[in-house]
């Protein structure tokens, strides 16, 4: 981290002392720092040092320009005070405030200190979901558009690319295929990766909507189903939509903000996100077979067995 340009930002961002930089989790290419200004906290997104942008993904300006246009519509999201410029000599990125609370999804399930959030917290998020949806497209740039059938494609390629070969995986795309629904007549602006663990919830319910780069312009029930994966319930099975609210409450939410919802279209998204994270865990299989032997990689890699057991439970209903 350059702290003598890091200085020169933050007198420019707000008066007072700069405090500590502290390093927040954030994978490989993409770092947060959290450092403060006086009283106030902020975040510092941005690619890591000699990282290139993803290859997938909006880069952090136009994820920028998307959360301060989902916050125009009401969606709780974080604040940006600064979008980087090369003159900032930081590399790419943004600066945004920081908002207190919790973004892991276990703890969001299964914290005492969550339980009021919890009742009212799958009805937010149909809201946040609902407004996301009805921001004007035409004024966003830097966005991919996907049909239903590209994204089966997307993922079908990126399973026979390979190494790991899952007959239920192979089921579960010739389902899909035949089920596969039309473009979106109304397509919209996606999140793309809606889900518990992508949100920050406090006391009162949800504090913001993070991890925007997945967005692209779709189908909007491609974010219903993806929040009711099973995986993203963190052991609550019995509570669909992110282990901590009902089916019910989330789409109560989602209509009440305006929005319509095809039910049957999102069974199938949630199908298509159940074989996502699969094919996303075999690739962490090939790289723990290849040498990469840290713990969050292993442990990624043995839940591809879940997501066949999901996959069987979806494909037999």
């Amino acid at each position: 981290m350059n702290q003598a340009a890091l200085e020169r930002l933050a007198a420019r961002i707000a008066p007072g002392p700069l405090g500590e930089m502290v390093r927040l989790s954030g994978g490989a290419t993409q770092q947060l720092w959290r450092f403060s200004i006086g009283d106030v906290s902020y975040v510092l997104r941005r690619h890591g040092q000699g990282a290139p942008p993803a290859a997938i993904g909006v880069s952090l300006s136009d994820e920028a320009r998307l959360i301060e246009a989902a916050g125009a519509k009401g969606v709780p999201v974080p604040r940006i005070v600064h979008v980087l410029t090369p003159e900032d000599d930081l590399g790419d990125g943004f600066v945004m405030v920081h908002v207190a609370g919790e973004a892991l999804g276990a703890r969001i399930v299964r914290s005492p200190d969550l339980a009021t959030a919890r009742q009212r917290l799958a009805r937010q998020c149909g809201d946040a979901l609902s407004r996301i949806h009805a921001i004007d497209t035409r004024k966003l740039t830097g966005l991919a558009r996907q049909s239903p059938a590209d994204i089966v494609e997307q993922w079908h390629r990126a399973y026979r690319d390979g190494t790991v070969r899952r007959p239920v995986f192979e089921a579960a795309f010739r389902w899909l295929g035949a089920q596969c629904p039309e473009p979106s007549a109304a397509p919209a602006l996606v999140h793309g990766d809606f889900r518990n663990g992508n949100i920050m919830v406090d006391a009162d319910g949800l504090a913001a909507v993070l991890d925007w780069e997945l967005a692209h312009i779709g189908d909007p029930m491609e974010d219903l189903g993806w929040i009711c994966v099973n995986s993203w319930r963190f052991g609550r099975t019995d509570l669909p939509v992110g282990g901590f609210g009902s089916s019910d409450d989330f789409y109560a939410g989602y209509e009440a903000a305006g929005g319509h919802i095809d039910r049957a279209n999102v069974r199938w998204w949630e199908m298509l996100g159940t074989l996502r994270w699969g094919v996303m865990t075999t690739g962490s299989l090939a790289r723990v077979r290849d040498g990469d032997m840290s713990i969050e990689r292993a442990m990624i890699a043995r839940r591809t067995s879940e997501t066949e057991i999901d996959l069987v439970a979806m494909l037999a209903a």
